[in-house]
């Protein structure tokens, strides 16, 4: 087994599906556009159902096969329509900057529940290679384990296209069962858009295979932001080759890379109210990870600071929906203050009584992986945030929003 683990949790809620095709615009060579819409929210409505609590108790006793399993709270859940193979047979799948392989659903050999989507949850699309004249089957095993769930099959190489973009030799892989957990989610497989050091079998990511077609070597993505999650609409935009100057300000802030394997970077300090950090942390970004996960004594303090009650059932902070004065997070990032109000980081999940939810966890357990922060899809629709690979380093730029 490779020892290797990509991060993305998918602390995601409200699957928001990132149509892989040019947005109806004028495009510049090289330059390639992918226009996002939202679907509503899973776990608002397994919580409204009364059903929310034995999910998760269920999600964390499979463990059998010795995998974590892959909970997926769908709170802002970022996926992709991509076309493999010729003819082309289109999956829905998971851009993920925490993860570097590109990998989908064997239609042949994964047949189960779990690979077909549970009724009332989620449909899947799976990869019929018998139908593809340009697979190619590798025939290599292949295992990946993410920060929480796992999936497993053979390597195989194919044609990969999303955005008007085409990578006529992709290796990714051919997944013959996947963590039980997949089978509420609406996604057939993940796109890694990380550094090739995190790759599993030392495969090529995507973006690397895209290099020489985009017109700058970059992508930045921009999410919007609605204060109904649950309904359906635009939900923003992954520009490859270029930066986003209609949804993102001018003015980008770049800061180096501290390791190429995540999209790490440091942080000078962290404050919320009357407690501040000063001490340099490591970080991620990461668009699998919907939330902003932190050392504990950050959680704590968020949650003294906004007088948050964690609601044991759901496994969540919660305030007041109707709170106010609540305080800024501020990372400070290359002498920079990144403030998320309060307007980005409290979601009404259709609780109940009121409440709703604090987008945070604790990260505890990320010093493992050398880095104490995770600022997931919370952190990136406040600030634009722009991958730039060349240059190994990333930058950010804030978001325009028209709903808050």
């Amino acid at each position: 087994m490779n020892l290797l683990f990509p991060l993305t949790f998918f602390v995601a809620l409200c699957p928001l599906v990132l149509w892989a095709m040019p947005l109806d615009l004028k495009q510049e060579p090289g330059v390639y556009r992918m226009k996002i819409q939202n679907t509503p929210s899973l776990r608002a409505k397994l919580i409204k159902e009364g059903k929310w609590k034995h999910f998760l108790e269920e999600l964390h006793t499979n463990k059998a096969s010795g995998s974590q399993p892959f909970i997926d709270y769908y709170d802002d859940f970022y996926l992709a329509n991509v076309t493999t193979g010729t003819p082309p047979q289109q999956f829905t799948i998971a851009p993920d900057t925490g993860s570097s392989n590109y990998w989908i659903i064997d239609a042949n050999k994964c047949k189960n529940q779990a690979c077909q989507g549970y009724p009332g949850y989620a449909s899947h699309n799976r990869f019929d290679s018998t139908k593809s004249t340009t697979f190619k089957n590798l025939g290599t095993p292949f295992s990946i384990q993410y920060g929480s769930g796992s999936c497993d099959g053979t390597l195989a190489v194919d044609v990969l296209s999303f955005a008007g973009l085409s990578i006529p030799t992709q290796t990714f892989g051919l997944a013959s069962s996947i963590a039980d957990v997949f089978g509420y989610q609406p996604i057939d497989g993940i796109m890694g858009l990380g550094w090739p050091a995190l790759a599993i079998d030392n495969v090529v990511p995507p973006m690397q295979n895209l290099l020489s077609q985009l017109n700058k070597p970059l992508f930045t993505v921009w999410l919007d932001r609605h204060v109904q999650i649950s309904q359906g609409g635009s939900g923003g935009v992954i520009t490859y080759g270029d930066i986003d100057t209609t949804n993102c300000d001018a003015t980008i802030n770049y800061v180096p890379l501290s390791s190429k394997r995540y999209w790490q970077f440091s942080i000078a300090s962290f404050s919320v109210g009357t407690y501040s950090n000063k001490r340099q942390a490591q970080v991620i970004s990461d668009t699998g990870t919907s939330w902003i996960y932190g050392p504990t004594a950050a959680v704590d303090a968020i949650a003294q600071a906004t007088n948050a009650i964690y609601d044991d059932d759901n496994g969540i902070y919660t305030v007041p929906c109707t709170a106010t004065g609540l305080p800024d997070w501020v990372f400070n990032i290359g002498g920079i203050n990144y403030n998320i109000p309060s307007s980005e980081y409290v979601l009404d999940l259709e609780l109940g009584d009121g409440n709703c939810a604090l987008t945070l966890g604790d990260g505890s357990d990320l010093a493992v992986d050398g880095f104490q922060w995770i600022l997931g899809d919370t952190f990136i629709r406040t600030y634009c945030n722009i991958y730039d690979i060349a240059g190994g380093r990333i930058g950010f730029a804030k978001a325009h929003h028209t709903g808050v």
